[in-house]
This record gives C-alpha cells, structure tokens and sequence, in this order.
C-alpha cells in the first residue's frame, strides 16, 4: 500500500491509498455537510441534495449519469448523514478517467427547477416509507430528543413540512454555501495511478470554488428526557436509549467500539446471550456512534411489550455490573479479534477501505493503515476501558419508545 495526499489550490483535500495488486479501484467525493449543519427552515437539503446530484448537468442527463455507470460496469451510490455525504463508486482500473469525470459531476448538477420538484415527491414518499419502520422512528426521536438543541438533533430526512416548504432557489443557495472546494474530500482506494488520478483531478475539480464552512463541534450536554408514541395497531415495542460516549476525535473512540461488541454484538455479547438466545428479545443490542464533538451509546431493544420493562431492567443490570467491575481479559481478547477479523476481510476490496481512508481524513486529518489499525485495536487494554467508562458510563439520558405501552419506566 502507499499513500499520497495533496490539496489542490481551491483547498479541495485528494488522498489515496494504492494497491497495484487490486483488481478494482474505488472512489469517493466526502462532502462535509449534512443534517446537523442545515437550519430548521431547510431541514432535509442534504438528502434532498443527494438525489439531486443524479439528475445531471448541461453535459449529462440523468439518463446518461446512470445508463454510462452501468456500460462501466461500476457499483455507485450515494448516502447522507447527520455529518456527510458520500458519493461513490468502485470500478475496474481501466475506467477511472469515466468514473472520475460521472462522479465529479454529481458535485456540481444542474438543480433545475423540473427536476427539483418531480424528485420532491420521491422525497416525500420515502419519508413515509420510512415513518412505517418502527426502530426508524425511535432512532429519529431518541436524536432529537437527546440532542435537543443541538444541530446533531436535526433530522437527516427532514420532515413533510419542511420538505413541502423547500424551494429550489434554498436548495441553490445550500449548495453554494457547502459545495465549496475546501470541505470536500477526494479520497482513491486501489489499484489506481497517482499522477493520472492528478491530471484527472486538476481537469474536473480545479475550477471549483474554494471555501470551508465552519461547524461548532461543542459537546452535547443532554438532559434526562423521553418520548412516548403509541402504536396499538404493532405488536413489539421498540426502545432506543441513548447516553454521551466518546466523540471522533477521542483516543476513547476504540475502547468505546470494543465495548460495544463484548456487550452489544448481535452475536456471543453478553446481551446476546442473556436476552436474544434466552428469547426474551427479538434484537438487544448496544451500539457506540462517533461524530464531530460528541458520541452516543446507544441501546436499543425490540421484544414483546409485556417484557419490555423487565428487559430493560437486565439492560440496567448488566450496565451496572460493567460500570463497577469492567470486563475480563477474555472478552476483551475475543472483541479484538472480532474486529481484526472485520478489518482485515473488509481491507481485501478497494470498496472496503474507501470508506475508513475517508472517514479518517475528514474527522482526524490522519492516514491508518490496515496494519496502524491493527496495532491501534492491539494496543487498548482492560485498564483503557475502566477509564471510558469512568468518563462515559454506561446508561441512558434519554428513552424513546414506540409500540402499544403507553408509559415506559425508568
């Protein structure tokens, strides 16, 4: 593997990892922007933006972004988050010129007004479709209701008002304040040519507007809080609990992961066995989610509603006993390899690696190797996990729950 990192004039960031024994290469434009960074009145842009992207420019239509990805053979999305959206694809070696150009282009599309309101509807539907997904709305309400007052709170899809209130001429001018040279990130994953992906760089993106966009990144400090909605009609309840755990930045980020899978994995975690396998829970599962500035544990459980309350009370117990007493050296040790395992096969295809080579860029400025992050997983020790849980204890500040019962205990 070798690294290359450059920044072009307008501060747009081009990094690579390249492997000339891949037999396919990946590629991804990292936006930094998303939910958190859209005010209430455009609520939902950068989704909305995400599919806008494919409609084209004055050199490509939709129909032609689409039909020549698929001549290349290429795998290609996008996705949105509350901190980034991604626009990729992986692809055979040969077409990169192509890709790159396709990819470029979905940077900076056309936004006309047709198209902005026929996508509109698509926007809406999905927001329906996924008002239906029970485990959706509790993650929805538990952000918003956890970071209440913070931009983190804000809601990756937006709401029907505010999508039906959104106009072109906002979504224009959202785009002119984000898509700026210097917050995105060009990040190459494979078996690539590093003064080819340069020329190809210097030739679609060099004429970008150069800019940042500045983002607080303040800790949340939530307060104790729940919600309640009621669905008669579903028969599980679903409850996620969110409490503060490290932020991207933190060296406690890894320990916080590895805690995780001992207590949460959806297999051989102690969750697992005492709620899953015994067939209290359908799901029960611990989950630890970084972001700029601020982190969340977050627990969530899917199981009958009448034992929700007792479920949550082994949740409690478990926690408990951790916070006081740690995990053993065996847990530990079986958590690593879990994750090395992951690692290394996902590391095995250009595809698997784009997205931690970006990541890693766009929230630490800093390359790991497959190897770095071996020795960074080898080097956390029972002693740094007493220290997490010292500074980010497990629990919950805040409940959000969905099904037929009609208040939920402490």
């Amino acid at each position: 593997m070798i690294f290359h990192k450059v920044q072009l004039k307008n501060g747009l960031q081009i990094i690579a990892e390249l492997n000339p024994h891949a037999h396919s290469v990946a590629v991804g434009y990292f936006v930094r922007a998303g939910s958190r960074d859209e005010s209430t009145p455009v609520s939902g842009v950068s989704h909305f933006l995400e599919h806008m992207a494919f409609k084209g420019n004055e050199k490509y239509s939709a129909d032609d972004v689409n039909r020549i990805f698929d001549e290349i053979g290429a795998n290609y999305n996008a996705s949105t988050s509350e901190e980034i959206t991604l626009f990729y694809g992986s692809f055979l070696p040969e077409y990169i010129e192509t890709a790159m150009e396709l990819l470029s282009t979905l940077i900076y599309p056309s936004l006309r007004k047709e198209d902005f309101d026929m996508e509109k509807k698509v926007i809406l539907e999905e927001i329906g479709m996924y008002d239906d997904l029970h485990s959706f709305t509790a993650y929805e309400k538990s952000m918003q209701t956890h970071f209440a007052g913070h931009p983190l709170g804000q809601s990756i899809l937006g709401t029907v008002q505010s999508i039906t209130d959104l106009t072109d001429d906002q979504m224009r001018q959202y785009h002119t304040d984000h898509y700026l040279a210097g917050n995105l990130t060009l990040a190459i994953a494979g078996n690539a040519d590093w003064d080819q992906i340069l020329e190809l760089a210097n030739r679609f993106c060099a004429d970008w507007p150069a800019g940042t966009c500045d983002r607080p990144t303040d800790e949340a400090t939530p307060a104790k809080n729940r919600q309640v909605i009621i669905e008669k009609e579903i028969q599980q309840q679903h409850i996620m609990q969110l409490a503060p755990a490290p932020a991207a930045q933190d060296p406690l980020r890894l320990p916080a992961e590895l805690l995780s899978v001992i207590l949460g994995d959806d297999s051989n975690s102690r969750l697992y066995w005492k709620l899953v396998d015994t067939g209290l829970a359908e799901s029960a599962e611990l989950g630890f989610n970084e972001y700029d500035g601020s982190g969340t544990w977050l627990t969530y459980l899917c199981s009958d509603p009448e034992l929700t309350e007792s479920n949550l009370q082994i949740f409690q117990e478990i926690y408990d006993e951790v916070n006081a007493n740690g995990v053993t050296q065996e847990e530990l040790d079986r958590a690593k390899n879990k994750i090395a395992s992951r690692l290394v096969l996902r590391s095995e295809r250009p595809m698997g690696r784009l997205s931690s080579l970006g990541g890693n860029w766009v929230y630490r400025q800093e390359y790991f190797s497959v190897e770095d992050d071996l020795k960074l997983l080898e080097s956390v020790t029972l002693e740094s996990i007493q220290e997490l849980l010292k500074k980010y204890p497990l629990g919950h500040s805040t409940t959000a729950a969905v099904g037929p019962m009609v208040t939920i205990g402490d």
